[in-house]
């Protein structure tokens, strides 16, 4: 920051900021700005506010510093006024498993609403959101929207993958291998060494878990630059991502470039097709359907099972295959996936991005020419894809009514049908599975955990991994009206709605009733008539509230369905 000291009174221009600095009766603002810094070009200069999220609690975001002042010195000489502030952020993966992971989705929220109160109360012209751990993505574009200033998305960038006897492993491998140990297929000390190993460095998980999966999908939405998802947390890559970042919002500045001039229903189109060609995380369901709910964009549960049976997966990565995003970052990153689905006519070409270019003109920009990771072992083309329909199922049925979601990541039957076990809490079920009861064909119920009556809906990453590292992942299913990580791999259900605890179906189910599951009919039901659910429905008491007290009782009695993005936003709310 520099310039000669004056009176501060500054040319007058349309911009918000002026509130707060121009005129002699912001003497006493601008007095409290000169007291950090700031001078008299940056009180005529465009207000970006730098949302930051780093801190010490998460590798995603523990060098997010480093990354914001990158954005922040390129805002700075840009011709810009920078203003770093931070949001709170949940560790998903530290949290998983403990009452504490009911604060991850309630994250999402408060991250979004600080957001926006911050930039509304110090009158910011623009925004840099940066994002890390799982929840800091959705909740920062949710901001974004929400204030509709110009902005750029900023991810923080993944972990590269650790080293455990001569593979490549995440934290993923470790969750399973609690399981794998609890089996005793695994010694003690091979599981610490591979707790060792997993994690070497800063960054989002590596996997196509939700991180990944979100960045990944603020590209197709537009949100960010094509190509800036992938570059590694530890990179100069990364540092160049943010120095873009802060050069572009100023373009957006000057062009009046805002999320409701880029999002279209079109966006979310594509963001789903990319979600599901790429085997992404289920989270991305309940994201997409928040953001589009807060951008006034009409979409629907349904949209994603439509998208799903007409878009092959053409990409393998963790957890369904081996491969990581630094993977798809050695062979060009995301748009090499979005030049092969434009090719296929199953993006729209003409879809607005942050650039000013529409997703076909970058992705010339980029000069794309479609054989960009031809050689790659985890990609394919179009028309010899890993799968001819995309990962993500949407099942309904007399136990779904509104709808379930499902993440296909290998080749098992994806027919189950058997009596069913029911569990109220997350706990209960990873005893089950810890202590060896689990045998083939069995399916599992974990009920009351979802956005009210959890609430937040936990992510149950423990359970699945454990089910998984037992060889169990294919061969016994387990469904919830919670969710589950991204990095969840198996016959796992989840966001069945409506939940337990506003009297969903899922609430009536007892031990030993017949559940089917058929993922090719997306069929999630019991074998129960109307009237014998009925009887059941008039015996049925809503559990007690978990919590009555702060924030979690607090967003237990704001949050929407989990069909309709789990939103707490009242001015969007489906009710």
């Amino acid at each position: 920051m520099s310039g000669d000291s004056t009176d501060g009174g500054g040319s007058e221009k349309r911009l918000r900021s002026a509130e707060v600095t121009q005129g002699p009766e912001r003497a006493p603002h601008r007095a409290m700005f000169r007291a950090m810094g700031y001078d008299d070009a940056d009180f005529d200069a465009p207000m970006v506010g730098l949302a930051n999220p780093a801190a010490d609690i998460t590798p995603c975001n523990v060098h997010l510093d480093d990354v914001a002042d990158a954005a922040y010195d390129a805002v700075d000489e840009a011709g810009g006024m920078p203003i770093e502030f931070g949001t709170i952020t949940i560790s998903d993966a530290i949290s998983m498993g403990t009452e504490g992971m009911k604060a991850s989705l309630v994250s999402r929220e408060v991250i979004a609403d600080s957001v926006e109160l911050v930039s509304f109360g110090e009158r910011m012209d623009a925004l840099v959101t940066l994002a890390g751990c799982d929840k800091n993505l959705p909740g920062m574009m949710m901001a974004a929207i929400r204030t509709d200033l110009p902005s750029v998305f900023l991810y923080g960038g993944s972990i590269l993958p650790g080293e455990h006897e001569g593979r490549e492993v995440t934290v993923q491998n470790v969750f399973e291998g609690v399981g794998t140990y609890a089996s005793g297929e695994m010694s003690r000390e091979e599981l610490d060494d591979l707790e060792r190993s997993a994690c070497p460095g800063a960054g989002s998980c590596g996997g196509m878990f939700t991180a990944n999966t979100m960045a990944s999908i603020s590209e197709a939405l537009g949100f960010a630059p094509l190509g800036s998802a992938s570059p590694p947390a530890e990179s100069e890559e990364r540092l160049d991502t943010a120095r873009r970042a802060g050069e572009l919002v100023l373009e957006c500045v000057e062009e009046g470039r805002t999320p409701s001039e880029i999002l279209s229903t079109s966006s979310f189109e594509n963001a789903i097709a990319l979600q599901v060609a790429m085997g992404g995380s289920t989270n991305a369901v309940l994201h997409l359907l928040a953001l589009a709910a807060e951008a006034g964009v009409d979409l629907s549960i349904e949209t994603f099972d439509e998208i799903s049976r007409t878009t092959p997966k053409i990409a393998n990565l963790q957890p369904g295959g081996s491969r990581v995003m630094k993977d798809l970052h050695d062979v060009g990153g995301v748009p090499v996936v979005l030049k092969r689905l434009l090719d296929a006519d199953l993006i729209d070409g003409e879809a607005m991005t942050v650039t000013g270019r529409t997703i076909a003109e970058e992705l010339d920009h980029l000069g794309l020419d479609g054989s960009e990771g031809s050689d790659a072992d985890f990609l394919r083309p179009v028309s010899d894809p890993f799968s001819e329909q995309g990962a993500i199922r949407i099942l309904t049925g007399n136990l779904a009514p509104d709808g379930a979601v499902l993440k296909v990541t290998g080749k098992g039957d994806l027919r189950h049908e058997g009596p069913v076990r029911v569990f109220e809490r997350e706990e209960a079920a990873m005893r089950y599975v810890q202590e060896g009861h689990l045998e083939s064909g069995d399916v599992l119920c974990i009920r009351n955990e979802g956005p009210r009556g959890g609430p937040g809906m936990r992510e149950m990453l423990g359970v699945t991994a454990a089910v998984a590292g037992q060889d169990h992942a294919e061969d016994v299913a387990l469904f919830t009206d919670g969710r589950f990580s991204g990095a969840t791999r198996g016959f796992s259900i989840g966001h069945v709605a409506p939940e337990a605890f506003v009297g969903g179906p899922i609430g009536l189910l007892e031990d030993g009733d017949v559940v089917t599951i058929d993922v090719d009919a997306r069929e999630l039901s019991v074998d129960l008539d109307d009237e014998r659910l009925a009887e059941r429905r008039e015996a049925w008491e809503r559990p007690e509230p978990n919590y009555t007290n702060g924030v979690l009782a607090k967003y237990a009695a704001t949050f929407g369905s989990a069909a309709e993005g789990a939103v707490t936003n009242p001015g969007v709310r489906d009710d």
